[in-house]
Parts: structure tokens; C-alpha cells; sequence
């Protein structure tokens, strides 16, 4: 499948750094010139990979660049930061997943919302199939909050970073949003 989009169309590099250590594993960080562009677990560093190719863009290390992603990541583990500052780099996604991931970027900390409920933002309640799509492939994992969105029979559906569900999990009772 062919993938579009405006970000093809730049020149800029995107530049690569990492956050070791965090609770929930060993992070990898794209920035480019205009915001965070993706977050992968390390160990899921061939996808990380694969998902960067796909823009033709140099890919650079560039630790100075990400520090400040990486630094607001900390204090988000650290229960220091409840929101993100930094931008973000929203050219990289498809019209669907952007207006998808804009809905779940502003679930406050320590809520959750369905996949139906965000459906029914979008203007139909039958699109939760294709909410939970979207989430599945959410390129910025932890700063889009993915592991708000929950079914609607309040259980943990679906997780992709970490170790699944019980990264899920962890992060939703750190926020306070599940009782331990």
C-alpha cells in the first residue's frame, strides 16, 4: 500500500535518540525539525526502523535534539509531569489516524475514554473498529496516551508497546486511573 502524505513532500532530516531505563523498558525517540515524530520500545527497534524509512528522509542520531522529548518522558515516569509540552509532529500520519490520536492526545491524565466514546467524537459511534485501528498503529505511544482508551466493558483491550497488557495496565494505575 502506497502511503501519502504531506511529510514525504519535506527535505528536513529526522533525527533518532534514546531514554533507557524508564519502568516500562528502553525507549527509541524520532524528532524533526517541527516536533516528536515517533516513540517504539527498543526492542522493537526493526519496526522503529521500518516505520522511519517510509518518509525518505536521512535519519541522523542526534541526541541534542531529542534530550528535551526525553526529558519530559522522566518526569511523566517520574509522576513530575502529567502533560506533555513539547510539539508535536503530526504531518507523519494519515487524516483518519490524525483526527483519531487528536482525540486521544487530550484524555486527560489518569482518565480513560472508549473506543466507541472517541467513535462518537469522530461524528459515528460504528467507527470504533476503526478507532481501535488506529490506536494500534499510534507511532508516539505514552506521549498519544493509546493506554487510555479502553473497551467499552471497562477491560484493557489491546496494547502493542512493552510487554502488552500489563504495560497498559502499569501506566493506567500509575496515572491513578485503574485502582491497584
Amino acid at each position: 500500500m502506497t502511503r501519502k502524505t504531506h511529510a514525504s513532500t519535506l527535505t528536513t532530516p529526522i533525527y533518532t535518540g534514546e531514554l533507557d531505563n524508564t519502568p516500562v523498558g528502553d525507549l527509541l525517540l524520532a524528532a524533526s525539525d517541527k516536533g516528536l515524530v515517533a516513540v517504539e520500545w527498543k526492542n522493537a527497534h526493526n519496526e522503529f526502523d521500518n516505520y522511519l524509512q517510509r518518509f525518505s528522509h536521512s535519519v541522523t542520531s542526534n541526541r541534542s535534539i531529542t534530550n528535551r522529548f526525553a526529558e519530559e518522558l522522566s518526569e511523566y515516569f517520574s509522576r513530575k509531569r502529567r502533560r506533555f509540552t513539547f510539539p508535536i509532529d503530526w504531518s507523519y500520519m494519515r487524516e483518519f489516524q490524525r483526527r483519531v490520536l487528536l482525540i486521544t492526545y487530550r484524555i486527560p491524565y489518569g482518565q480513560t475514554r472508549t473506543y466507541g466514546e472517541i467513535a462518537k467524537q469522530l461524528g459515528n459511534e460504528h467507527f470504533s473498529r476503526a478507532v481501535g485501528r488506529a490506536q494500534a498503529v499510534n507511532p508516539m505511544p505514552l506521549v498519544i496516551p493509546c493506554h487510555r482508551v479502553i473497551g467499552r466493558d471497562g477491560g484493557l483491550h489491546g496494547y502493542g508497546g512493552g510487554q502488552g497488557l500489563q504495560t497498559k495496565e502499569w501506566l493506567l494505575k500509575m496515572e491513578g486511573a485503574l485502582l491497584t
